[in-house]
C-alpha cells in the first residue's frame, strides 16, 4: 500500500502540493484580496515579506511568501553571542577532517539531556553558510521539549530533516507539522520554529543545505509521474497564538554559531499567509519506486526523492535518495549495488532494517556511513558471496527498511566530533566488509574467448567460424 501504516495518528491538516502556491487563514478575511501590502491589512495585522530567493530570481526559482501576522518578526532585541566556544556547528578549516578511508558509525546514542537546538552535532560538510555555498551532514538526539518560551531558526541554510526514532511536534511560524519516522520534513532558511517530542526521546539525521533549495528530480522519459510526486508533499495550514505580553528567547543559528534576542510577544503569530515558500514534510512510503524489468542494476539516482543542482545541471549539490522496499526482476544480474567509485561523496544513513548491500550486520538502524569522493565501496563479502550464487527469481527487498543516502559533488570533510570524539567510528569497517573478498579469477583453458581454436586452425571459404582481427 503507498502510504506507511503510522502508529501515531496524524494530528494536524495541510496543503498538498510540491512548489505549488498556497494561501491559508485561521481567521476568516485575514488574507488581504489583490493586493500583497495593503495600507491597512485586515483586522489590524502586519504585512510581511518572507524572501528565500533574491527579488530578481527566475520565475521558476523564485520563492518567496507574504505573512500577516500582529507583531512583525523584527520586534526583539539585539542578538547577542551564545554559547560560542562550546556550540560550533561550522567548523572553521583545520577543523573538518579531509580523509580517504571509508567510514561507519554504530548508532547514535539517544540524549535525554539536551533539547532540538543542542542536539545538533555536525558530522561532516563542505563550503561555508557565509558564502551560501556547501552543506552540512548531521545527527540529532534530543530527550527534552525546548524551552516553552523559545524558537530557533537558521540563517545558514535548509534543514531536510530525516527521523529515525520518535516523534516530532514542531510549530512554525506558517503552522504545525506532525513528523514521525519514515517522514521527511523540510524547513527553510529563516523560518522560525519550535519542537516539542510527544513520544519522548528522538534521533534522527539531517541534511543542511547551505545553497539553493531543494527540487524535485526531471523525469526525463520516465514521463511525466513516479518517484516522489507532487502532490504528496504537504505544506502546513495557518495556525496563530495570540500573545504579546510574555518574554520569549529567539535562538539563531548564523554562521554555525548560536545568537539568541528576546521579545515580548509570540513568534507563533502568523493569522494568515500565502506564497511558495514554506515548510513541508513528506512520506517516504508514498514513493513510486522504479527499476529495471530486464537486466543489469540502474544507478541509485533513480531512487532520488529531492535533489539541489550545482550550476552544472545534472550535478548535484545534494540528493537526497532512498532504498525502499522494491521488486528486483533481473536475469543474469547481480541484483544488490555493485563496487563503485564515485565522483560524488555519499553519505548513508538507516531509519529501519537491513541495507540489502550490507547484511553483515555492521550498518544498523541509526548509524551511518561516509563513502567520500573516489572511495572505493560495494556489498560486504557476505552479501557478494550470497547474491552471486542466489536463484534468481522474483523477490522483494528491504521490507521493513528504509536506508538513505545524503549524496553530494562536493568533497565532504568530517569534524572532530565525528571522527573522534563520539566514539562510534567502526575501526574494523574495511577488514569486516571488504578485505575477506576472495579471488575467483581462472584463466580460460586452451580455448580462447573468441571460439577460435588455440592452435590457429586456418579458416576456409565459406567458413562461418569467428575469426580474429588484427590491426597494425
Amino acid at each position: 500500500m503507498p502510504v506507511t501504516q503510522f502508529s501515531t495518528p496524524e494530528k494536524y491538516k495541510y496543503q498538498n502540493g510540491f512548489g505549488s502556491y498556497h494561501e491559508t487563514e485561521d481567521v476568516e478575511g485575514a488574507l488581504p484580496i489583490g493586493a500583497n501590502s495593503p495600507q491597512k491589512p485586515p483586522y489590524g495585522l502586519y504585512a510581511e515579506k518572507l524572501s528565500g530567493t533574491a527579488f530578481t530570481a527566475p520565475r521558476h526559482e523564485n520563492l518567496q511568501s507574504w505573512l500577516y501576522r500582529i507583531i512583525p518578526a523584527s520586534a526583539h532585541s539585539p542578538f547577542v553571542p551564545r554559547e560560542t566556544e562550546s556550540y560550533n556547528t561550522n567548523p572553521e578549516g583545520k577543523r573538518l577532517h579531509q580523509i580517504p578511508n571509508q567510514l561507519r558509525w554504530d548508532p547514535f546514542d539517544l540524549d535525554e539531556k539536551v533539547d532540538w537546538i543542542h542536539s545538533l552535532r555536525l558530522v561532516a560538510g563542505a563550503g561555508d553558510p557565509t558564502m551560501k555555498t556547501g552543506l552540512g551532514m548531521y545527527i540529532f538526539a534530543a530527550g527534552k521539549d525546548m524551552d516553552a518560551h523559545e524558537a530557533f531558526y537558521s540563517a545558514d541554510g535548509d534543514f531536510l530533516i530525516v527521523l529515525q526514532h520518535g516523534v516530532l511536534d514542531i510549530q512554525t511560524e506558517l503552522g504545525r507539522i506532525l513528523v514521525r519516522p519514515m517522514e521527511i520534513c523540510v524547513i527553510p532558511r529563516g523560518v522560525r520554529y519550535r519542537v516539542t517530542l510527544p513520544e519522548g526521546p528522538v534521533r534522527g539525521y539531517i541534511l543542511e543545505l547551505y545553497q539553493g533549495h531543494f527540487i524535485l528530480p526531471e523525469l526525463g522519459p520516465i514521463g511525466s509521474n513516479c518517484l516522489a510526486n507532487a502532490r504528496d508533499f504537504q505544506a502546513p495550514v495557518a495556525s496563530f497564538d495570540e500573545d504579546t505580553d510574555t518574554p520569549w528567547t529567539l535562538t539563531a543559528k548564523f554562521a554555525g554559531h548560536l545568537h539568541s534576542a528576546k521579545q515580548n510577544h509570540t513568534p507563533f503569530d502568523v493569522v494568515a499567509w500565502h506564497g511558495l515558500y514554506y515548510p513541508y514534510k513528506y512520506d517516504l512510503g508514498r514513493y513510486n519506486t522504479l527499476g529495471s524489468v530486464s537486466f543489469d542494476h540502474p544507478d541509485p539516482s533513480i531512487y532520488t526523492v529531492l535533489t539541489a543542482q550545482s550550476d552544472h545541471p545534472g550535478t548535484a549539490i545534494a540528493d537526497f535518495v532512498i532504498f525502499p522496499p522494491r521488486w528486483l526482476v533481473g536475469e543474469d544480474t547481480f541484483r544488490p549495488p555493485w563496487f563503485h567509485r564515485n565522483t560524488m561523496s555519499e553519505f548513508m544513513g538507516l531509519i529501519s532494517g537491513v541495507y540489502d548491500a550490507k547484511t553483515g550486520g555492521g550498518f544498523q538502524p541509526a548509524g551511518a556511513s561516509l563513502h567520500n569522493v573516489m572511495s572505493a565501496h560495494g556489498p560486504d563479502a557476505a552479501t557478494h558471496e550470497k547474491a552471486s550464487n542466489a536463484e534468481l527469481k522474483p523477490h522483494k527487498v528491504a521490507e521493513g527498511s528504509m536506508a538513505f543516502m545524503f549524496e553530494s559533488c562536493l568533497m565532504v570533510g568530517v569534524t572532530d566530533w565525528g571522527l573522534k570524539k563520539c566514539k562510534k567510528v567502526q575501526e574494523d569497517y574495511n577488514a569486516e566488509s571488504w578485505e575477506p573478498l576472495k579471488a575467483h579469477f581462472k584463466r580460460p583453458g586452451n580455448k580462447i574467448s573468441n571460439g577460435v581454436d588455440a592452435d590457429g586452425k586456418e579458416g576456409t571459404i565459406g567458413d562461418k567460424a569467428q575469426v580474429p582481427h588484427w590491426t597494425s
